[in-house]
């Protein structure tokens, strides 16, 4: 039987896509899959003591160097981070967080569903685009057992607006004698800065600055297996380690592997090996001649089909990372001359390996960021499809 799996060529301009698999994944992490899949490996099992371990402890030495925590967990995402973490610390109690960060993300993943899902009582302080400390004190009673923050990993809210920095919320905390989460979405291990990239909120110093708990995706910016990560105080991560739902959300030896040797090389300062970080800090002139190199050989094939060009545009990260960042990259645009953008999209979308790119205004773009000379043939392959389907459909009048 067929697999209903595809290896598909992805020129949409969503770096890290969702429906695709998100992240892919770095030959480090796809060796270290290999040899945990075809052996037996010591997941939870300690050879210094010769007793049972635990299999968080696997990356908790990686995670406490990157991040400065101490304690993690790994689970299979990042809402499962949060359900686990709101669950263990606020179940039956309050929560009290702004009115601008009651995120909605894909599938339908909403803080408030969450929160209720979790047992905890959502308790929203400050207006969708203003809140202030002030906000955060004046909801703190007896039932209160969290001060959640959430980052929006897939909106921004500009112009008259206001949030407390995670230090203001820290400070009450500590004052309070309330625990402190932030829910950083994707979650960025290094500073993305020195590649070009926007600036996104670094783990460590989050945890530096004394948040009690930290949940952020594997996936994504990271650039792992999908995963989600809790990172923290030993006692705050004790408590979730030990809640029964653990045993629900938790990784399997190939994640904990792929995500182990992700982490080794952020930790051996090669993370520029990871797919991701790579995509997104390829150079340009780099994508022109990828670009270059698919125009010549399709106008070789559709010039008569189609007018094409090569076209400055955009990327964007994808997977709720940086909503409202692009990033410079080529475009390959194709605008039908007698036959439909649809059907032209589809005939690309329908080759062995499906060629997937996206319409705008009647034209069919390929964005080249995340192609490199290993894919080109697919696209001419795809190409080559589109002729000959074009010139049955011409001979059939």
């Amino acid at each position: 039987m067929i697999s209903s799996l595809k290896k598909i060529i992805n020129v949409t301009g969503t770096v890290i896509h969702t429906n695709f698999g998100r992240s892919i994944l770095s030959k480090e992490a796809i060796d270290s899959l290999e040899w945990a899949c075809s052996s037996h490996i010591s997941l939870e099992y300690d050879v210094e003591s010769g007793e049972r371990g635990h299999r968080d402890r696997v990356t908790e030495g990686l995670l406490r160097s990157l991040t400065g925590c101490e304690a993690s967990a790994v689970v299979n995402n990042n809402a499962a981070a949060v359900l686990l973490c709101l669950n263990t610390l606020a179940s039956g109690r309050e929560v009290i967080v702004s009115r601008g960060e009651l995120i909605e993300i894909g599938g339908s993943f909403r803080i408030p569903e969450v929160m209720r899902s979790s047992g905890a009582i959502l308790q929203e302080v400050g207006t969708t685009n203003r809140t202030y400390i002030k906000d955060y004190r004046n909801a703190i009673n007896e039932n209160t057992a969290l001060l959640l923050k959430v980052h929006p990993s897939n909106y921004q809210i500009e112009g008259f607006s206001n949030s407390p920095d995670i230090t203001e919320i820290i400070a009450l905390g500590r004052e309070t004698g309330i625990l402190v989460m932030e829910d950083l979405g994707s979650g960025a291990l290094v500073d993305l800065t020195k590649y070009g990239l926007p600036k996104e909120p670094i783990v460590k110093d989050r945890i530096s600055a004394g948040v009690d708990v930290v949940t952020f995706s594997g996936d994504k910016l990271l650039g792992g297996p999908q995963s989600g990560i809790i990172a923290g105080k030993q006692i705050v991560v004790d408590s979730v380690r030990s809640n029964p739902l653990m045993r629900c959300v938790r990784v399997g030896k190939m994640t904990i592997a792929a995500l182990d040797a992700t982490l080794r090389l952020y930790v051996d300062g090669m993370e520029k090996n990871i797919p991701s970080i790579a995509h997104l800090s390829r150079p340009l002139g780099e994508i022109q001649r990828i670009a270059e190199a698919v125009y010549t050989e399709l106008v070789k094939l559709l010039g008569n089909i189609a007018i094409i060009a090569i076209e400055d545009g955009l990327s964007q990260v994808g997977s709720g990372s940086l909503p409202v960042e692009n990033i410079p990259s080529k475009h390959i645009v194709l605008k039908p001359k007698k036959i439909s953008v649809d059907k032209l999209a589809e005939l690309f979308r329908h080759n062995e390996v499906p060629v997937i790119g996206r319409i705008s205004e009647g034209r069919f773009i390929m964005d080249m960021r995340v192609i490199y000379e290993k894919d080109i043939e697919y696209i001419i392959e795809a190409a080559r499809k589109v002729k000959d389907e074009r010139e049955r459909m011409k001979a059939e009048g």
